[in-house]
């Protein structure tokens, strides 16, 4: 059976802090990052808008990638996100 996997950045407003994730519902987390449904890192930050993802058709692989992202600098971050979406739009309103 196919499965989907991805792999996500989200940010707040100002594009001050980021939040890595992997998840096998890419609409269904950012809804609930958005919607600040779980006390967590991205309600404390008012992490709110879906800027980056990327697709896996294997768990084990989207993990491995989480954790790559995760130790990346903040610059490597900004780069990646420029590159996939230059102009920073919350992805989560564009699906």
């Amino acid at each position: 059976m196919h499965q989907n996997y991805y792999i996500y950045i989200m940010t707040n407003r100002w594009h001050t802090v980021f939040y890595v994730g992997v998840t096998n519902s890419l609409v269904g987390r950012a809804w609930q990052h958005k919607n600040k449904i779980a006390k967590s890192f991205t309600k404390k930050y008012n992490i709110n808008q879906l800027v980056y993802y990327e697709h896996f058709d294997n768990i084990e692989v989207a993990i491995m990638r989480e954790k790559q992202l995760k130790k990346y600098s903040r610059l490597k971050k900004v780069i990646m996100i420029n590159k996939f979406n230059p102009e920073w739009k919350d992805l989560f309103t564009e699906s």
